[in-house]
């Protein structure tokens, strides 16, 4: 089970951290992921990383403004946002497969979090 925090209302130019914790299993050998889906839009992927080597990737969308991070002794990710645009409001939504993916982008992980709301006012 996966459960995202630290969604929320911020002004456009502002900062948040989502936070995504896993119960029932552990990140190790796993991609762990972000995707978004806001109203009217289709699931976009936002980034993801891998818990064993730490490589991330992302989208060109959010590139230079979001980052994404791990810590494998909580089991939690992070995606720290900033620089956040009236683009960026959605629910956003930890993802996580076994293993490598190479289209990190498609919204085909097994295992997906509840979402979080992240609301950004211009």
């Amino acid at each position: 089970q996966l459960q995202a925090f630290g969604g929320g209302l911020v002004q456009a130019g502002g900062s948040l951290k989502l936070s995504c914790t896993a119960s029932g299993f552990t990140f190790d050998d796993y991609t762990i992921g972000w995707f978004r889906q806001a109203p009217g839009k289709e699931r976009e992927g936002v980034s993801c990383i891998s818990s064993s080597d730490g490589s991330t990737k992302y989208a060109d969308s959010v590139k230079g403004r979001f980052t994404m991070s791990s810590d494998n002794a909580k089991n939690t990710v992070y995606l720290q946002m900033n620089s956040l645009k009236p683009e960026d409001a959605a629910v956003y939504y930890c993802v996580a497969v076994r293993g490598a993916v190479i289209r990190w982008y498609d919204p085909l992980y097994p295992y997906w979090g509840q979402g979080t709301q992240v609301t950004v006012s211009s």
